[in-house]
C-alpha cells in the first residue's frame, strides 16, 4: 500500500507525541535508582521501552521514512528539553529559595550523560527501526510479533552497549558492566513481551483507521535524509 504523503495523520500525530512526551520524562526519572533484589536500575525503565514500542508500531504501519522523521523529532525535543533544563541549572536562584540541590539533582545532567544519552538513542532507535523494516519485507509482513521482540533486542542491545561505557566507564567496574548491560536489555525486552498484546492491537487498529500497511521497497536507509518521507 502506497503513503499519501501529503495527507497528514491524526494518530500519526498523537504517536508522535507521545514519543517525545516518554523520551522527555525518562530523561527526569533517570534521576532516580531502584532496586529489584541484586538488579539496579534507573525509574527510566517505567517509561523509556515505551519509545520503543511507538518506534515498532510507526515503523510496521507507515514504514521507516516516518520512523526516522519521528526519531529526529523525539531527539530534538529531548534536546530541547535538556539545554533549557541546564540553564534554568545554571542561573542562580531566588535567595528565599531552597530548592537548588533538588533541581540541580534532576536537570543538572552531566554532559558526559547527555551526549551519551542521545548517541545511544540514535543509535538504538534507528537500529530498532532498520531492523523491523527489512524484517517486515523478507516475511511479507508476517510475525510482527517476532518483529517487534528482535528489534527491541537489537535497538536496545546497541542503546546498551554505547550507552553504559560513554556514561559510566570508569565510574563502575568495568568488570560489573557486561552484566549491567544485560539486565538493562533483559528486563526491557519482558517489557516488550508483557505489552506485546496490546501493541498487536494498537498496530491492528490503526492500520484499519487511516488505512496504511508501508512497506519499505527501495528506501534509502540514510538516517540524515530527514526530509524524504
Amino acid at each position: 500500500m502506497q503513503q499519501d504523503n501529503k495527507r497528514v495523520s491524526v494518530l500519526f500525530m498523537l504517536f508522535g507525541t507521545l514519543f517525545c512526551v516518554c523520551l522527555i520524562t525518562a530523561n527526569v526519572l533517570e534521576t532516580k535508582q531502584l532496586s529489584f533484589g541484586p538488579v539496579n536500575l534507573t525509574a527510566g525503565i517505567i517509561v523509556f521501552p515505551v519509545s520503543y514500542i511507538i518506534n515498532d508500531v510507526v515503523c510496521e504501519v507507515w514504514g521507516y521514512s516516518r520512523t526516522r522523521m519521528l526519531i529526529w523529532m523525539g531527539f530534538a525535543m529531548n534536546f530541547f528539553f535538556v539545554i533549557m533544563g541546564a540553564i534554568a541549572d545554571w542561573i542562580p536562584g531566588a535567595s528565599y529559595w531552597d530548592g537548588d540541590a533538588g533541581f540541580h539533582q534532576i536537570f543538572g545532567l552531566a554532559p558526559r550523560i547527555a551526549l551519551a544519552s542521545f548517541v545511544a538513542f540514535i543509535c538504538g532507535s534507528f537500529t530498532n527501526a532498520y531492523v523491523m523494516s527489512r524484517m517486515k519485507l523478507s516475511s511479507g509482513g508476517k510475525n510482527f510479533s517476532a518483529r517487534a521482540i528482535l528489534s527491541t533486542v537489537f535497538g536496545e542491545g546497541v542503546d546498551s552497549i554505547i550507552f553504559f561505557p560513554l556514561a559510566l566507564g570508569g565510574v563502575i567496574p568495568w568488570e560489573e558492566m557486561p552484566s549491567l548491560m544485560i539486565s538493562q536489555v533483559a528486563l526491557k525486552t519482558v517489557y516488550e513481551i508483557l505489552v506485546l498484546p496490546v501493541t498487536i492491537r494498537v498496530v491492528e487498529f490503526t492500520k484499519k483507521h487511516d488505512h496504511e500497511d508501508v512497506f519499505d521497497n527501495d528506501i534509502n536507509y540514510n538516517i540524515f535524509n530527514i526530509l524524504k518521507i
